[in-house]
């Protein structure tokens, strides 16, 4: 079930493609939890590079991808509207498999700690059932934009 489609994302996220992550939104809890997806396509810009004899989603992007998902967690929140959303840490990141094009990402963040100048999440990415990657988030708010 497709609760935001991308337009809808845009009015929460202020990513642009080529660095918007998150194409779907399939679950949401202001100020708890988001379950998103990120479809992982053949023409993606870091294809060609990463690597060209075996194109893998670069780790670097798989955490970018969780932080957005936690943005849309955080951000749907009334009082947070407009604002921005900065990484503070990245903390315990585990990589458990390659991500290729083809794949859908399923991002789920969890918000375990939320105050008035940011907060922590824990996140995972999914490919079907497989976790393929995990990480703590801790996050602060900039201004409003």
């Amino acid at each position: 079930m497709n609760l935001m489609n991308i337009n809808e994302i845009k009015k929460i996220l202020p990513h642009r493609e080529p660095f918007l992550f998150i194409h779907e939104v399939i679950s949401l809890e202001p100020g708890k939890k988001a379950i998103c997806l990120h479809h992982v396509r053949s023409d993606d810009f870091w294809v060609q590079g990463h690597f060209p004899e075996e194109a893998v989603m670069p780790g670097v992007l798989q955490v970018e991808a969780l932080a957005q998902a936690g943005g849309i967690a955080v951000l749907s929140m009334p009082e947070h509207k407009g604002k921005i959303v900065y990484f503070g840490s990245i903390d315990r990141v585990k990589f458990r498999d390659k991500v290729v094009p083809g794949d859908t990402l399923r991002l789920e963040v969890e918000l375990v700690a939320l105050r008035s100048r940011g907060g922590k999440g824990i996140g995972k990415a999914y490919i079907n059932e497989k976790l393929v990657c995990s990480c703590e988030l801790t996050f602060m708010f900039g201004s409003k934009i």
